[in-house]
């Protein structure tokens, strides 16, 4: 007796998506499912990417389906489809880019601009299409990090070109001013040159964009989060009281300009002796953890105080590319998958469906 479609989706029901512990049947995200005697073949398209993940999911698919009595052969087909989402009310989104992420901490020296390089690169591992805006107008380093020097190009004198590295593009005010000049600007001339940075730059065909916010809830990081269309926010922060005050700070301001918190990055956690192995908690432990509960975000993870970490990201190459089959870059990528599905879960954007209405006075 032949297989049936009801069989076939009630045995796929059975293995869950480890991103969100749904299973793809009761999700729609099994589509065009065929039958042809022995023969099944679907498709599974999510609405993250998961290169990384993709060939354990269909091995488990394959699997399920091939329990169910006179099915011989399985053919499962997944494939990431990232779309935007909805951001605050009165923004306009940017032509080219799905969603935005603005990474940021209520102080500086948490670990903000590691954090944001590494959740970029882990997202362009697992097959998105990613850039990089350095919005920390006082002190980028994301040109450090990604190893790019050099002025943008530009073709009509109006718009740059974002310069690229590791597949990631990427946009800062660090590639126009000389390397030791002091930004000594007023915050709405900081303000006027991000705008310009993020608006000017040909941004190609992005998913995510992640902005490296400039540290604290002053002039400059709030006019971001009111202006620029944010799908959400990462906060990063160590486990340190001090920190922690400041992050929550942080995470108010995102609030009352409505952008969403897609959850917590607790760094340098903990410091691991290179020589013996012990465990030592420098600046107090699971403050970060704590704070997410307290305040009902999620928790994204916790990342070791690491001398490799740090050296990576001076030499151009973080971690993510540098070892990317490292414990820590399991942590950056499990991070990434975590905000990729958080966005994915999120109401979707339809400006792009309504027409645009023009008012003209015909006489």
């Amino acid at each position: 007796m032949p297989a049936t479609e009801a069989a076939i989706l009630d045995a796929l029901k059975s293995v869950i998506d480890p991103n969100t512990g749904k299973d793809f049947v009761s999700t729609k995200l099994v589509k065009n499912l065929q039958v042809s005697g022995g023969s099944v073949s679907f498709d599974v398209e999510l609405g993250y990417p998961a290169k990384s993940q993709i060939e354990g999911l269909a091995h488990a698919l394959t699997l399920a389906a091939r329990g169910v009595p006179g099915v011989d052969a399985v053919t499962p087909r997944i494939t990431s489809k990232v779309v935007a989402h909805a951001v605050q009310r009165g923004v306009q989104l940017l032509p080219n880019v799905k969603n935005i992420v603005a990474v940021a901490s209520g102080k500086g020296g948490v670990g903000k601009s590691t954090t944001a390089v590494n959740l970029a690169l882990a997202l362009a591992a697992e097959g998105a299409s990613v850039g990089v805006l350095d919005a920390d107008i006082y002190g980028p380093s994301q040109p450090t990090m990604l190893g790019v020097e050099g002025r943008p190009d530009s073709a009509d004198g109006k718009t740059m070109e974002p310069k690229e590295n590791h597949g990631v593009q990427v946009m800062s005010i660090g590639f126009l001013v000389e390397p030791d000049n002091a930004m000594i600007w007023r915050g709405p001339m900081a303000t006027q040159a991000l705008d310009q940075l993020l608006r000017q730059t040909n941004w190609r065909d992005l998913d995510y964009l992640i902005v490296d916010m400039p540290p604290g809830t002053g002039d400059i990081a709030l006019t971001l989060a009111q202006r620029v269309p944010l799908t959400g926010a990462v906060i990063v922060t160590t486990p340190q009281d001090i920190a922690l005050i400041d992050a929550k700070r942080g995470v108010r301001m995102f609030e009352k300009v409505g952008v969403p918190i897609l959850g917590l990055v607790e760094n340098m956690a903990m410091h691991v002796c290179s020589n013996c192995g012990h465990v030592e908690h420098i600046f107090g432990a699971d403050g970060g953890k704590q704070m997410a509960a307290e305040f009902k975000i999620d928790y994204l993870g916790a990342m070791p105080l690491s001398k490799n970490i740090r050296l990576q990201a001076d030499s151009g190459a973080p971690t993510v590319v540098s070892e990317p089959d490292s414990e820590i870059t399991s942590l950056y990528k499990a991070m990434a998958r975590q905000v990729a599905v958080k966005i994915a879960q999120r109401s979707k954007d339809f400006s792009s469906k309504f027409p645009t209405i023009t008012v003209s006075k015909n006489t």
